[in-house]
């Protein structure tokens, strides 16, 4: 099956054919935690088995910013890896699409993007924000009007936003960021989500997230028939909801609207 979606993706966009039939199972989540609780060490986690026929990995995508790697390995591989090894786990728990147990970690010029699906890129904004060369540029605008989707998390306030725009607006300069309204397809292809959702990092009050920010909003890049191509989740943080599953003081209900949200763009970028 991971070849069948590679195939498309290589020729054309992931047709709607790949459907639910493939990809969902009976099940919600309710307002118990994903997983069981345990302590912060990870003990008790459990082991995701690789399937080498799988449909689904994680793939996170490196990249530059401004003032360089900033800190660490850079701002790109912050949760990394906990956050791409949980929600793989969550993938598995609570669909049937089959996972891959390794995350893997991309640039956007890199040929390899062309075999998946779904790409994940977080703190764009950060350092005075990412820095996309010619060829990433290039790469990344095939990539996504081949039938690629990107999932842009975990950045907060209007300057972080200005220094993505400034980088991001060179892919599609011609195509308009809009917002996604709750009744948006995406929030109901596998959940019923009430639209965007503000999920905070570990320690942030359960009121407001960073910078003070008390509320979410989801924006898109549309192709020429209306499919998104890239979601962009400002002022809310998945990755932390997903790193963070199991850690006692991570309040259960923002790891579970982590969830609910990351599947269901999942869901959407493999049926459209």
């Amino acid at each position: 099956m991971r070849r069948l979606i590679n195939d498309f993706i290589r020729l054309k966009k992931l047709p709607q054919s790949l459907t639910a039939v493939m990809l969902l199972s009976v099940g919600s989540i309710v307002e118990a935690q994903i997983f069981p609780q345990i302590n912060p060490r990870g003990d008790n986690v459990p082991d995701l088995a690789y399937d080498e026929g799988g449909e689904f990995n994680f793939v996170r995508v490196q990249f530059d910013t401004y003032y360089g790697q900033g800190f660490g390995f850079g701002t790109w591989s912050i949760d990394f890896p906990d956050a791409d090894m949980n929600f793989l786990r969550g993938v598995s728990r609570l669909t049937n699409i089959r996972v891959m147990s390794e995350p893997i970690v991309l640039r956007i010029d890199d040929e390899g993007i062309f075999d998946y699906p779904f790409l994940y890129m977080l703190e764009v904004g950060q350092a005075g924000g990412l820095v996309l060369d010619p060829a990433e540029t290039e790469n990344l605008r095939e990539y996504l009007l081949r039938g690629g989707f990107l999932l842009i998390d975990d950045f907060w306030g209007q300057r972080q936003w200005n220094n993505f725009f400034a980088a991001f607006s060179q892919v599609f300069p011609n195509r308009e960021i809009i917002e996604l309204e709750p009744d948006h397809e995406i929030f109901h292809v596998y959940y019923d989500i009430d639209g965007p959702q503000m999920i905070p990092a570990l320690y942030r009050s359960d009121d407001f997230g960073e910078q003070g920010i008390d509320h979410a909003s989801n924006h898109a890049i549309l192709d020429d028939e209306g499919r998104v191509m890239v979601l962009i989740n400002w002022n809310s943080d998945m990755g932390d909801g997903w790193e963070h599953t199991y850690h006692p003081a991570y309040p259960t209900r923002f790891a579970n609207s982590a969830y609910r949200l990351g599947i269901n763009y999942l869901m959407y970028s493999m049926t459209h």
